[in-house]
């Protein structure tokens, strides 16, 4: 046997010392893959109910959100009439309340000059 012979030998015996070694290794990774992937699974079909789940409630509120919708434009319709009937009746009111005013106060105006020339 010569040196290269020898030394071929080492090599391929150290190498299969490394094969050998990354068995072991290989194999574990082997079964991390195979319990990921049934974790994975797992995950993926106690998600989907969830995500059936939110999206039925997510439904129900945007029907709510519409109803809401629907009875906020009512009130501000309702708002707008009523705004509207008390500018009306305010300014039917106005005139003659303000004319009553004026006579009221023109009278107690003449009451108290009388009273006044009465006294002096």
């Amino acid at each position: 046997m010569t040196g290269g012979d020898i030394a071929a030998l080492i090599a391929a015996v150290a190498f299969v010392a490394l094969v050998v070694a990354l068995i072991v290794p290989i194999v574990k990774l082997g079964r991390l893959l195979d319990e990921t992937r049934q974790s994975v699974r797992e995950v993926t079909q106690g998600v989907l109910p969830l995500l059936t789940e939110s999206t039925e409630a997510v439904t129900e509120a945007n029907r709510q959100l519409d109803k809401v919708d629907d009875i906020t434009t009512s009130v501000s319709k309702v708002t707008d009439r009523v705004s509207g009937v008390v500018e009306n009746v305010t300014s039917v009111i106005d005139s003659p309340i303000a004319r009553v005013a004026g006579v009221l106060g023109a009278f107690g105006r003449g009451r108290r000059r009388r009273r006044g020339l009465g006294r002096k």
